[in-house]
C-alpha cells in the first residue's frame, strides 16, 4: 500500500476536508507528501508516515 501512489495519484482520505471533498491529489512526494483538495484547492502537507497512516485507498494513477 505504500508505494502504490506517485505524483498526480488521486487518492481518498479516511476523513473527509471541511469543505467535504475526500478526494486529493498528490503534488509532492519525499520525506513528507504535499496534497491539494480537489474540491476546493487547499493543499497541506504530511510526513509520509502519516500519510500512509490517513490514506484509505488510491483512486486513480
Amino acid at each position: 500500500m505504500n508505494s502504490e501512489y506517485k505524483l498526480n495519484s488521486i487518492v481518498m482520505m479516511k476523513k473527509a476536508h471541511p469543505c467535504g471533498g475526500n478526494e486529493w491529489v498528490i503534488t509532492r512526494v519525499g520525506a513528507d507528501i504535499k496534497i491539494k483538495c480537489v474540491k476546493c484547492g487547499r493543499s497541506i502537507m504530511l510526513p509520509r508516515i502519516e500519510f500512509n497512516k490517513k490514506m484509505k485507498k488510491v483512486i486513480s494513477l
